[in-house]
């Protein structure tokens, strides 16, 4: 059952006054950070940074946050207001309304770059250190994108806001009110038509080869792009082009590509030939014939699936002044309507981004680490904390609105005991497991860095652990991932208490005081007990001492940057900053010492996780094969048979498996055939196990 718009607003007003009191943070926080999460997500921001500063009265200045260093983001910048309204029932905002609240955003830009007033902030605030940043990044900023979040209505009667200018740089308004949020967290369809007018807007039209029959229900196109029309596109759209895989995995990887510039810079008319190209989908296109030939003239919603350092490294060429009337890059382009976006733009990006060795597209929720994961979460039970004989889960969303969905398909009753069971309290998703994980890695330069980016980071990394060893993924590490959730969200309300703790930079303060305990415990060569952690549900008051003073340390490491850097949330992007926080002495309560493990005890603990995995693995291998039946796996064989695809001991297994029930394979056997059904499914075939 779809969730009304009403339905939506209420509960995601319950859910920021939920969170704001667990964690000790102020609703406008909570607000900022949930809601710009969906920003990121629906790729309108690489980032979204608080830096929270309200003008005296009648001054009419404000700002919210920002979208990152302009440097990393192809010279724009992004500035965010916020508009919360403290009622859960849907408000209206007016036309004079949202340009009254532009106005304040825009004041806050126009005094940036007035050095007398950025000069009379406090240093250490958030807003100085976002002044700071605009006026030095000024002239490297090509364009200004404004977004005001609202979790108010707009006014039907509201038709926009058109672009302005500021000191000779383009600015533009984007309004994400509630309605268009609802449309995005429950849909996907509330991020902002892409409508490319190629004739009108580029300069030309793109001619087509059919590369379907007419009668299929697949529609596709093969086309050559002039390298200035690809980039004046991407120039004008930037990375919501991207599919979201393809845009994390630019995030892991960078940009752009060395091989992809120096060809652009030195053999231009050599690109078509050696560049596969891209990639690329569209809900519609408008096609006409010209001179009997097939054209394209518009598309809506285009995304590129495969080929996003391609397109990244055109557009940084154009910025460089880089001629690019020689470079012609090739596309296939597939039409995917609304309704068969969820399913077949990621089978799309997969299968065009298999060639790559740690595939981001890959590592989405079809992933396997999160559908066991997810598993994990659905099974298994968390330790009664208070003697009672409730126990709960903790809710993993490995696809979003998971956790709404799951509720909003139960009867009242079953919901309230869905909410006792799972309470939203133990809900997160795949960013938050990336933040709660990389901060024991010792990466909280890259936790700091965003939702995205981080999730970036944690991809790679666990996508190679996953291929060395998918067996360390099991129940203890599961375990053990909540256990550092629960430190972590303990650590953001210890913040929020302290008394030398004056607002802003907690999430950074946060992940530094994790990594900062990490580090020095992996010195001494011992380990945080875990495992009674999940015993617990909680922390020890020794631990929480410990945290406190790391994040003492970690604060006022990070309010005290280096000459030449004076925003303090820039800072700790840095590995600079975490080399500093992991040198600072700390001297850490006996206590928490008394409490650590040995890695010896750490190490049996895993031991014994993986074993249990393996023989998870062998048994569901082993009913899988069993319940796809001899008949499946006879047309399985014959297929991989005919394609030259299997080996001696291939054959060998598969025909055990096609005589099921008379044989029944191995344990061992079973998990050889699942594999190689995989391994023909990358090569073509079309034939899923049986669920």
């Amino acid at each position: 059952m779809a969730v009304s718009l009403d339905e939506f607003a209420e509960e995601f007003f319950q859910e920021i006054l939920n969170e704001a009191d667990a964690a000790g943070q102020f609703v406008e926080t909570v607000f900022f950070e949930k809601f710009c999460g969906y920003l990121t997500e629906a790729g309108e921001l690489d980032t979204a940074d608080r830096a929270d500063f309200r003008g005296p009265p009648n001054s009419g200045i404000r700002v919210d946050g920002y979208g990152g260093d302009p440097i990393t983001t192809d010279g724009t910048l992004g500035l965010i207001i916020a508009d919360f309204n403290q009622s859960s029932n849907t408000g209206r905002l007016t036309q004079t309304e949202m340009n009254q609240i532009f106005s304040r955003l825009e004041r806050f830009l126009q005094r940036a770059l007035d050095h007398k007033w950025r000069n009379s902030l406090e240093e250490t605030s958030p807003a100085f250190g976002l002044a700071d940043l605009i006026a030095n990044r000024w002239s490297a900023v090509s364009r200004v994108r404004m977004f005001l979040i609202s979790n108010r209505e707009l006014s039907d009667r509201v038709d926009g806001r058109e672009a302005d200018e500021i000191d000779g740089r383009t600015v533009t308004y984007s309004v994400w009110d509630i309605k268009r949020l609802h449309q995005f967290a429950t849909v996907g369809h509330g991020r902002e038509e892409i409508e490319i007018d190629l004739e009108k807007d580029f300069g030309g039209i793109l001619p087509l080869l059919p590369a379907h029959l007419s009668a299929d229900d697949y529609e596709a196109y093969l086309s050559v792009v002039p390298g200035h029309m690809l980039a004046s596109i991407y120039d004008r759209w930037g990375a919501r082009l991207l599919e979201q895989n393809v845009r994390v995995f630019l995030q892991a990887r960078g940009n752009v590509n060395k091989g992809i510039r120096k060809t652009l810079e030195t053999k231009p008319s050599m690109f078509f030939a050696y560049n596969n190209g891209i990639t690329a989908t569209a809900e519609e296109v408008n096609i006409e014939e010209r001179n009997g030939q097939l054209a394209l003239t518009g598309v809506k919603n285009i995304q590129i699936v495969n080929g996003g350092q391609t397109t990244a490294s055109i557009h940084m060429a154009m910025r460089n002044k880089i001629d690019l009337s020689k470079v012609f890059v090739q596309m296939k382009l597939s039409i995917v309507t609304p309704e068969q976006t969820e399913e077949v733009v990621p089978k799309i990006s997969e299968y065009a981004n298999s060639q790559n060795k740690v595939n981001a597209a890959d590592f989405f929720a079809n992933h396997p680490f999160h559908v066991r994961f997810e598993d994990f979460s659905r099974r298994i039970y968390a330790p009664s904390p208070d003697g009672t004989f409730r126990q709960t889960k903790w809710f993993y969303e490995r696809a979003r609105g998971q956790f709404n969905d799951a509720r909003s398909k139960l009867t009242p009753a079953n919901r309230r005991k869905f909410d006792l069971e799972s309470p939203r309290s133990q809900l997160f998703s795949k960013t938050d497991l990336a933040k709660y994980l990389n901060v024991w890695e010792g990466k909280p330069d890259k936790v700091s860095m965003g939702a995205q980016k981080n999730f970036a980071d944690f991809a790679n990394a666990i996508g190679e652990s996953w291929n060395k060893s998918e067996n360390s993924f099991n129940e203890v590490f599961y375990k053990e991932s909540v256990s550092k959730a629960i430190i972590f969200k303990r650590t953001e309300k210890l913040v929020s208490e302290q008394r030398w703790y004056e607002g802003g930079y907690r999430a950074n303060i946060v992940a530094y005081a994790i990594s900062k305990i990490a580090h020095d415990v992996g010195v001494m060569k011992k380990s945080v007990d875990f495992m009674t952690i999940w015993n617990s549900q909680s922390i020890s008051s020794d631990m929480e001492e410990a945290l406190e003073i790391s994040a003492k340390t970690a604060h006022d490491i990070l309010i005290d940057p280096p000459n030449g850097i004076r925003n303090v949330t820039e800072w700790a992007k840095k590995q600079a900053c975490w080399e500093r926080v992991k040198k600072e002495d700390v001297t850490w309560p006996d206590g928490f010492l008394n409490q650590l493990i040995s890695l010896e005890e750490e190490g049996s603990r895993k031991r014994d996780g993986r074993k249990d995995q393996q023989l998870l693995n062998g048994i569901e291998a082993q009913t899988a094969v069993y319940n796809a039946g001899g008949a499946f796996w006879q047309q399985v064989k014959e297929w991989g048979f005919n394609q030259r695809l299997l080996t001696e001991r291939d054959m060998g297994v598969l025909t055990t498996a096609s005589q099921i029930p008379a044989k029944l394979p191995t344990e061992k056997q079973a998990v050889l055939i699942v594999e190689i059904c995989s391994r023909l499914r990358a090569e073509g075939l079309d034939m899923d196990l049986p669920k």
